[in-house]
């Protein structure tokens, strides 16, 4: 083999063993940006009404992950674009990792935003939504909720709702305590679901925020709920699916099918998003 056949070999196999490098470093790479990010499952039902107006959507970067759930409200179909259109702008929003990195402001703007966009494509009462949101990374759960979305953390064999809502009920709760109402007016409400906030108002101000960050600490499961999902199958019920073998996408099946073999007559839409964190 002459000297010019030895230089192109070592070449060769220089080259050869630079590209072999270059592919285990990617694989690698990818293998830690996945290690640690949450498995999911959605599920909905249209129950006993005529259109489906429940709307989720996730988005994964490598900064973490987002989920949301819209309930819409409204004439004809406009819930269902209400609740569409605030997923979207979730999504759209979130798709950018830099929202990651400041969770309250971020979602401030994200519903804000659905907001404008849902007064612009409706006429006025015509659609709206309730609307909750959770922010994961770094083993920390973040949340807002506009509306009678509910976000809870199943761990220790207990599901426990993180989050209160915009229900007469809540508010009668927090008036009563800051003795703005008496005991007797606040328990005549107690039990009055109807709200008075959610995004697709003029009038719309107010976000419930996370006080602090919840830690997760592995194995717990996050759950978005509507409220025809938490307000027709029962809690236990709802704990022992979760409790059960399967995926988070068999534990999201068997949610849903809680609310469709209810006796509940006009059961509504109900829908929910489950997320395991390793």
């Amino acid at each position: 083999m002459t000297i010019p056949e030895v230089i192109i070999l070592l070449l060769f196999l220089f080259v050869t063993v630079l590209i072999a490098e270059r592919v285990r470093l990617s694989v690698h790479s990818k293998k830690g940006r996945n290690r640690g990010f949450c498995e999911t499952g959605t599920s909905k039902t249209i129950g006993d009404r005529e259109v489906q107006e429940d709307e989720y959507g996730i988005t994964e970067t490598g900064e973490g992950l987002m989920a949301v759930l819209a309930d819409g409200m409204g004439k004809h179909y406009g819930g269902k674009i209400a609740s569409r259109t605030a997923v979207n702008v979730f999504r759209d929003l979130f798709e950018d990792r830099n929202a990651f990195y400041n969770p309250q402001y971020s979602f401030r703007r994200a519903f804000q935003a659905a907001n404008r966009e849902i007064l612009n494509q409706l006429e006025e009462n015509q659609g709206s939504a309730s609307v909750g949101v959770v922010l994961i990374k770094n083993r920390k759960l973040y949340y807002a909720v506009v509306g009678n979305v509910k976000i809870a953390v199943y761990r220790n064999h207990e599901l426990v709702p993180v989050s209160s809502g915009h229900t007469i009920g809540v508010l009668a709760n927090q008036k009563y305590e800051e003795g703005k109402l008496t005991r007797q007016e606040a328990l005549s409400l107690l039990n009055h679901h109807r709200l008075y906030n959610f995004v697709g108002r003029d009038g719309f101000r107010d976000v419930e925020f996370f006080d602090t960050p919840i830690t997760l600490y592995g194995g717990e499961y996050v759950l978005l709920m509507s409220d025809g999902m938490y307000e027709t199958a029962r809690w236990k019920d709802m704990e022992d699916c979760l409790e059960g073998e399967g995926s988070c996408q068999d534990k999201a099946f068997r949610l849903v099918e809680l609310v469709n073999r209810s006796e509940e007559e006009e059961k509504d839409n109900a829908s929910v998003v489950v997320i395991n964190i390793p």
